[in-house]
């Protein structure tokens, strides 16, 4: 696999590929060493570029009246057999819709491929409808393929003849590239009612003669990723190329300009945006595909209509002579419960995190917060997920809380030893390890209860900016809350913060400075060892980065963790005056220092090294 490059500041431009177009009569085609020649010429301009697209010259159509003579000897000298397509009724630049109650699709006689793409019950931040291709000069299905009569040829530069029928209350749309009335080359769309996901295939018939089996036929599939969120930043965050092969693993290509040349029996290809998808599903694998993702945001304080531009490139094989690929289009919203419900592991489209990260968000958090959200307002459903999660973690907290409760009723013999053997850093700590075991104090127990919540804080970390749910609905103040909620507009931008102030997250970074008080507090009154962290930098740094980095995050997730620091602190003080008493806890720990304390292998191995230690150093 290609190592991926960051270059935020690459400027990429389209290469215009020169063609000489030699006019001959129809008897005086050119060899096949001189195509061969030609084709490899423009290969090599083509790869010292790396760009696949034919120049404005190559592009244009060719149109002809059947009863002009000379102007069908031209047709046949540029398109050979397939000039007979250019003097059908069809052979001009129009569209044919066909759509049903959440999508509608506009596609092209040139080049038979959707030019246009509307999500119907969908609008952008601005209100404006979402569409997922609009221009078709920014969008492009091509299909290059040789002739055995020595033409390179590029469907989108070819008009196709539209049929719409219907089957039950399907409509389907036949677009025929044909040589005559029973040969041609066929893409068909079928359209169901109220679904996202449309049928497609692309299909040839009687054109095993046609096609040069010498010639490899190469699939193109370009788009550029449309922007719909208010935050250019956090919505390019998560704008990325996804691919399964080998029968269900997944990869992507990251941030900026990637590019994978390796990907290997290809199942399904998503050109993702953050809450939108556009996806092309095979039936057949294809055994090989190159993919390139490029960053077209290069400065966020420049307004943008385009997020990235994504290219796929995939050799295709003939089948008898035939090309026959049995394949989907999805265009619609990135939704978990939508994608997943199509058993076609869609659902790794939507980044919920990888192992257990996941595993908790399809698992429990998804289904929990769908049962939560269908009868609570959405703002709602949120705190009232988050106090059932501190609730089921409290344990943890007051393991977490016993533990800096024994380690504060130790401190002073823990300074009389430091103060002791200041000079002397193994006999501090040897001493420091025989006083916990005697109290029977665990200095790492602390640690572990902290490391169990890990799992449930990264899997809400991605649950909250993937929740589609969530898009565009309101809570207090906060007009969307898988966008920012912004109470004040700055008029410059500060690097890393944004150009605006939320409240969500200086509310958050509050509640997790007291947090960090609570619980670093009583660390911090013991002596700093060396090795250790700082923990009053730690107390500042935390909240410091919550205030600056979600700033531009969900208002949902900055909401999630404001509430859950308030109800952990409500908690600890509950286990502080109510439950626990330091008083208990020295006594328990006196009675332990009584009892003779057994050591494990582990434990005497330790003292052991300690002890033989300590006389070398005394023998020096």
């Amino acid at each position: 696999m290609e190592e991926k490059k960051f270059d935020l500041n690459t400027i990429i431009g389209f290469v215009l590929i020169a063609g000489i177009l030699v006019y001959m009569m129809f008897i005086n085609k050119p060899t096949p060493e001189q195509l061969e020649a030609e084709k490899a010429k423009q290969e090599e301009v083509v790869g010292a570029t790396g760009n696949t697209k034919a120049s404005s010259s190559e592009i244009t159509a060719i149109t002809v009246n059947p009863q002009d003579s000379l102007a069908m000897v031209q047709a046949q000298s540029r398109l050979g057999a397939f000039a007979y397509s250019a003097a059908l009724p069809s052979a001009k630049e129009q569209v044919t819709t066909i759509q049903n109650d959440v999508l509608s699709l506009k596609v092209s006689n040139k080049g038979g491929y959707i030019s246009e793409a509307l999500l119907k019950k969908f609008k952008t931040y601005d209100s404006v409808p979402v569409f997922l291709i609009k221009d078709r000069d920014k969008a492009s299905f091509n299909i290059n393929f040789g002739t055995t009569d020595n033409h390179i040829l590029n469907t989108k530069d070819l008009f196709f003849e539209p049929a719409v029928t219907k089957n039950g209350q399907n409509t389907i749309l036949s677009m025929k590239l044909k040589v005559d009335a029973n040969r041609f080359l066929e893409y068909r769309y079928e359209m169901k009612p109220g679904e996202y996901m449309v049928d497609f295939s692309i299909k040839s018939q009687g054109l095993g003669q046609v096609f040069n089996s010498g010639n490899p036929i190469q699939l193109d599939w370009e788009l550029e990723a449309i922007r719909h969120s208010k935050s250019i930043s956090y919505e390019n965050r998560y704008t990325e190329l996804k691919w399964e092969y080998e029968g269900g693993k997944d990869d992507y290509l990251g941030q900026q300009e990637f590019t994978d040349d390796d990907a290997e029996d290809v199942t399904w290809v998503a050109f993702k945006q953050h809450f939108f998808t556009s996806i092309l599903l095979t039936d057949t694998p294809f055994k090989k595909a190159k993919f390139t993702s490029r960053n077209l945001v290069q400065n966020e304080d420049v307004d943008t209509l385009a997020l990235k531009a994504y290219t796929a490139s995939i050799p295709l094989e003939l089948k008898g002579g035939e090309l026959d690929y049995t394949m989907d289009w999805y265009y619609g919203p990135t939704d978990y419960k939508i994608l997943n419900n199509f058993d076609r592991n869609l659902d790794e489209v939507v980044p919920l995190g990888w192992g257990i990260f996941g595993w908790i968000n399809k698992h429990v958090f998804i289904p929990f917060f769908g049962f939560l959200s269908g009868f609570l307002p959405y703002g709602i459903a949120i705190i009232v997920m988050t106090i059932v999660v501190r609730i089921v973690l409290s344990p943890v907290t007051y393991k977490s809380y016993v533990s800096q409760a024994k380690m504060k009723v130790l401190r002073p013999e823990i300074t009389e030893i430091n103060e002791k053997y200041k000079d002397n850093a193994m006999k501090k700590q040897q001493e420091t390890m025989k006083l916990y075991g005697k109290a029977g104090v665990n200095p790492m127990s602390g640690c572990l209860p902290a490391l169990m919540q890990i799992p449930v804080f990264y899997a809400l970390f991605n649950f909250f900016p993937s929740a589609f749910d969530l898009r565009q609905k309101s809570f207090l103040w906060a007009e969307d809350l898988s966008s920012y909620d912004n109470i004040l507009d700055l008029p410059f931008r500060i690097p890393f913060y944004g150009d605006h102030v939320s409240l969500f997250p200086i509310l958050a970074s509050i509640a997790i400075f007291f947090y960090m008080t609570m619980t670093s507090g009583q660390a911090m009154q013991q002596s700093q060892q060396p090795g250790m962290p700082n923990m009053k930098f730690i107390m500042y740094l935390s909240p410091l980065f919550m205030l600056i980095f979600f700033n531009n995050y969900a208002s949902g997730l900055s909401l999630y963790y404001f509430i859950s620091n308030l109800i952990t602190i409500g908690i600890m003080l509950v286990i502080k005056n109510v439950i626990i008493s330091e008083d208990k806890i020295h006594a328990k720990i006196q009675e332990n220092k009584k009892k003779p304390k057994k050591q494990n292998k582990f434990q005497k191995k330790m003292a052991e090294m300690m002890q033989q230690a300590e006389q070398q150093k005394a023998k020096k």
